[in-house]
């Protein structure tokens, strides 16, 4: 039934599931849309995605002579890419003057990557990515929490400061002049 290609190609599967977990968990802990089960089969189906292309092309390539067949690795990414935007674009509100979203997009674009990272072998920078994609997201989500922080209090003391009455009112038309 499984031979050793599916065995490979299951572990390959399996560890881009575990890098888009992490990255779900992240979202989740965040309380954002798209969480843990979007990122893992996100990143998991990028890497299918990426390993049944090679497969078919080696098949192929048995069967048929090489001038025959001209393999191109890009069109199952690119592929992917416009799967996986027009998945992004669903998780973008766009409400007024606010747009959210923008990073959950983002984020699902991201791990989508390391997906195909990890399916051509790729598997340290994969690591890296992830690590560096969790530490952006957390520590930029936390200075955007301390500055909002920051500009809410300062909004209260402009607030409460007492006016006086030349800022209540308009000036007299005689000191405008």
């Amino acid at each position: 039934m499984f031979n050793s290609a599916d065995s490979e190609s299951l572990i390959v599967i399996a560890v881009a599931a575990l890098l888009g977990a992490v990255l779900g968990i992240e979202r989740e802990i965040a309380k954002k849309p798209a969480g843990v089960r979007t990122h893992i089969l996100v990143c998991a189906g990028s890497a299918l995605m990426m390993v049944l292309g090679q497969a078919i092309v080696d098949q192929f390539q048995a069967r048929e002579p090489a001038e025959v067949i001209k393999a191109d690795p890009i069109r199952v990414l690119q592929a992917i890419v416009v799967g996986i935007s027009f998945l992004g674009a669903g998780t973008i509100i766009h409400d007024r003057d606010e747009v959210e979203g923008l990073t959950t997009a983002a984020t699902v674009y991201l791990t989508a990557g390391i997906g195909v990272a990890v399916a051509v072998g790729r598997i340290p920078l994969a690591v890296l990515i992830t690590i560096a994609a969790v530490v952006v997201l957390s520590l930029v989500g936390w200075l955007e929490s301390l500055f909002e922080s920051l500009q809410e209090k300062q909004d209260r003391r402009s607030d409460q400061s007492p006016k006086t009455p030349s800022e209540d009112s308009d000036p007299p038309a005689a000191d405008r002049m």
